[in-house]
C-alpha cells in the first residue's frame, strides 16, 4: 500500500500543472474600463458559438441586482499584460451587451440587451441601460450605480505558467455541461492558441469540394462538424503514436493533437497540407461526388445513407498518400476511389471492426491502416 500511494504521489507531482494565479474581487465598473481599454480580451470570434437565449441573459443581470454570487470568471495573463477570458465569457458578454459596450469582431458596437421579466423581478420587462427617445425605458441611475459596483470574482492565470495551462483550463472548464460541441470547443482554444492557424482551419474546411463530397446537416454546421472532418484529416496525416497511446477517446485525443500541430513553433506545413487537402477532396469528389464518402450497399449495388466516419477515416489519409507519393495519374486515382471504395466496405477488417464495436479512437487508428492497404 504504500508503494501504490508513494507511485500516485509521485505522478500527481510529475503531472501537476505549475500554474502561478492571482485571486481578487474586481468591480464591473472595472472590468468594464480593462474592456474599454483593449487590455480585456473575450474573442468576439466566439460569440456565435455561445447561444445564451435573452432569458439567460435577463436572469444573470437579476442575479447580479440582487446580489447572488457568480462563479469565478477565469483570464489568463498575456505577454503583453492583455487578460484573455478562458471562462466566463458569456457572463461578461452579456454585462457588456447590457451596457451598450459590446462589439464584434469588426470592432463595432452590437445591439443593447433588451431585458425581459424574471421570476424576482418583473419589472426589468423591457428596461435597457440607456434609451435617450424612451427615458422611461432605462434602469435607474441608482440602480446603476449599484450595479456598476457588484464585484466579481476574477481568478488571474499569470504569464509565468506553463503553456499549456490556459488551453487545459479551457477544455476542461468549457466541456461537460456546456452547449458547445467538442470542435467548438476546440475551435475557441484554438483561436487562443494561434489565430492564424484557426483562420486557416476555418478557411480549410469551407472548400467547396470537401463540402459538396461530404453533405452534412445545418445543424452539423452550426456546430462546425465540417472543421472537425478537416481536423480529422490533417491528424490522421499527422499522428503522433505518443499521444495516441495516451488517449483512450477521440475528442481528448484531437484536443492534444490540436495543440501539438498548431503550437507556432510546431513546424506544421500548412502550404503543403493545404493543397493535399484540396486535392484529396477535388478528387474525391470528381469520383463520386457526394456518395464519396457514404457505404456502399452490395446487395442493392449502390452508395446509401449519410456520411460515414469509417469510410471518411480509411479514404481520407490513404487517397492522400497516393495523391502524395505522386506515382499515379489523377484519372487513375479517380478510378482507384471508385473501385476501392467497393472493397472497403465488404472488407473482412471493416466489417469485423463495425460489428465488434471497436471504441471510436482504436476504430480510426484500424480504418487508417485498411485504407493504406487497399489503396497499395
Amino acid at each position: 500500500m504504500t508503494n501504490q500511494i508513494s507511485d500516485l504521489e509521485a505522478q500527481i507531482n510529475s503531472a501537476r500543472m505549475h500554474v502561478h494565479t492571482d485571486s481578487y474581487p474586481m468591480s464591473i465598473g472595472e472590468l468594464i474600463n480593462l474592456y474599454d481599454e483593449n487590455e480585456l480580451d473575450i474573442h468576439p470570434e466566439f460569440q456565435r458559438v455561445y447561444r445564451w437565449s435573452d432569458e439567460q441573459k435577463s436572469k444573470l443581470i437579476e442575479s447580479i441586482l440582487l446580489g447572488i454570487p457568480l462563479p469565478s470568471i477565469f483570464v489568463a495573463q498575456r505577454k503583453d499584460g492583455v487578460w484573455d477570458v478562458v471562462d466566463g465569457l458569456q457572463r461578461i458578454s452579456t454585462i457588456l451587451s447590457f451596457m451598450g459596450k459590446l462589439k464584434d469582431e469588426n470592432n463595432q458596437l452590437i445591439l443593447p440587451l433588451r431585458l425581459q421579466a424574471t421570476k424576482y423581478l418583473p419589472a426589468l420587462e423591457g428596461k435597457v441601460w440607456e434609451d435617450r427617445h424612451h427615458p422611461e425605458n432605462e434602469i435607474d441611475v441608482d440602480i446603476k450605480r449599484v450595479f456598476k459596483r457588484e464585484k466579481l470574482d476574477i481568478k488571474i492565470i499569470k504569464r509565468e505558467s506553463e503553456g499549456d495551462t490556459k488551453f487545459e483550463l479551457f477544455q476542461r472548464l468549457n466541456t461537460g455541461g456546456s452547449k458547445l460541441s467538442d470542435q467548438e470547443v476546440r475551435n475557441c482554444m484554438l483561436l487562443m492558441l494561434n489565430e492564424n492557424a484557426y483562420r486557416w482551419l476555418k478557411n480549410l474546411a469551407l472548400d467547396n469540394n470537401f463540402l459538396n463530397s461530404m453533405p452534412i446537416s445545418e445543424k452539423q454546421q452550426e456546430e462546425c462538424y465540417a472543421q472537425e472532418l478537416a481536423l480529422r484529416f490533417l491528424v490522421q496525416r499527422n499522428t503522433d503514436a505518443r499521444i495516441i497511446r495516451e488517449h483512450t477517446d477521440v475528442a481528448p485525443y484531437l484536443n492534444a493533437e490540436l495543440t501539438r500541430l498548431f503550437k507556432e513553433d510546431s513546424g506544421f506545413d500548412y502550404e503543403k497540407e493545404e493543397e493535399l487537402f484540396k486535392a484529396t477532396f477535388r478528387l474525391a469528389y470528381k469520383a463520386l461526388e457526394d456518395d464519396a464518402f457514404k457505404k456502399y450497399n452490395h446487395e442493392k449495388s449502390r452508395y446509401e445513407g449519410a456520411i460515414s466516419l469509417p469510410v471518411f477515416e480509411a479514404l481520407t489519409p490513404a487517397i492522400s498518400s497516393i495523391i502524395d507519393s505522386a506515382a499515379y495519374s489523377e484519372d487513375h486515382i479517380v478510378n482507384l476511389i471508385v473501385a476501392q471504395t467497393k472493397v472497403l466496405t465488404e472488407h473482412a477488417k471493416f466489417t469485423s471492426t463495425l460489428d465488434k464495436r471497436v471504441r471510436p479512437l482504436d476504430r480510426m487508428s484500424a480504418m487508417a491502416e485498411l485504407g493504406k492497404e487497399i489503396f497499395k
